[in-house]
């Protein structure tokens, strides 16, 4: 049986550190039958990565332009945003989500606060400190408890986590768990171990070149290795032959 991405809500554009225009990601999206897409630039709070918050209003207008356009597919702006161990729990303050269809976040290096230096020292190496994975996972169910989150991005990925904990507490909040096709989280363990709860699944391609987008290909492969009832991810539809 083969399979095909509904809508991908997690790619990104030359408003961060993405290849391709905002138009050119629709446009491939349109070309594999996506009946949606988002543009989810990364939160400005990242010291490399980050979109400007200044770019948010030409963004808006480049949408609204694109479904005017198009009748055949949704443009949605988002933005993933940034896990953080301060304030709300993320770089897009409270005050901002106004400006966006929906806001997915996720954990990532280059950010100030967000045991950053810590994270990357001991994750690089293996090395699980109790302490720091405690710090981690307060961190994450902070974020998902204090903001109307659409999506956990790559969970799992660049630190050590609680991944039971926050998989019951997506379940809680609603959250969808990405199996991301980029990186390789949710992995197959983590995928397994968080079937065990309630949480719903969605696979995105994170792409940072328009032909990546819609591209479900590494992140279908974990799912069925890990044994995932497929109709739990959201966006996954059966070609039908």
């Amino acid at each position: 049986m083969s399979y095909k991405l509904t809508v991908d809500y997690h790619t990104h554009t030359v408003f961060s550190h993405g290849k391709g225009t905002i138009r050119e990601n629709v446009l491939h999206a349109r070309q594999l039958g996506l009946k949606a897409i988002a543009i989810t630039d990364h939160g400005p709070g990242h010291n490399e990565h980050g979109m400007k918050r200044e770019s948010v209003p030409e963004m808006r207008r480049i949408v609204t332009e694109l479904n005017n356009e198009f009748d055949d597919i949704k443009v949605y702006l988002g933005v993933e945003a940034n896990i953080i161990n301060n304030g709300n729990g993320l770089d897009i303050r409270p005050d901002e989500f106004s400006q966006y269809d929906f806001v997915i976040a996720g954990y990532h290096y280059g950010l100030d606060d967000a045991y950053c230096l810590e994270n990357f020292r001991t994750y690089s190496k293996g090395i699980r400190s109790k302490d720091l994975i405690l710090k981690n996972t307060q961190m994450v169910l902070n974020a998902l408890y204090e903001n109307d989150i659409k999506i956990l991005t790559h969970p799992g990925d660049k630190a050590y986590f609680d991944m039971a904990e926050i998989a019951k507490a997506c379940a809680d909040t609603n959250t969808l768990m990405e199996i991301n096709a980029q990186h390789a989280h949710l992995s197959v363990k983590h995928i397994k171990m968080c079937a065990k709860t309630d949480a719903k699944f969605i696979i995105s391609s994170d792409a940072h070149k328009p032909e990546d987008v819609g591209d479900l290909r590494l992140a279908l492969l974990r799912a069925k290795e890990a044994g995932l009832d497929l109709e739990r991810i959201v966006n996954l539809a059966k070609i039908e032959k």
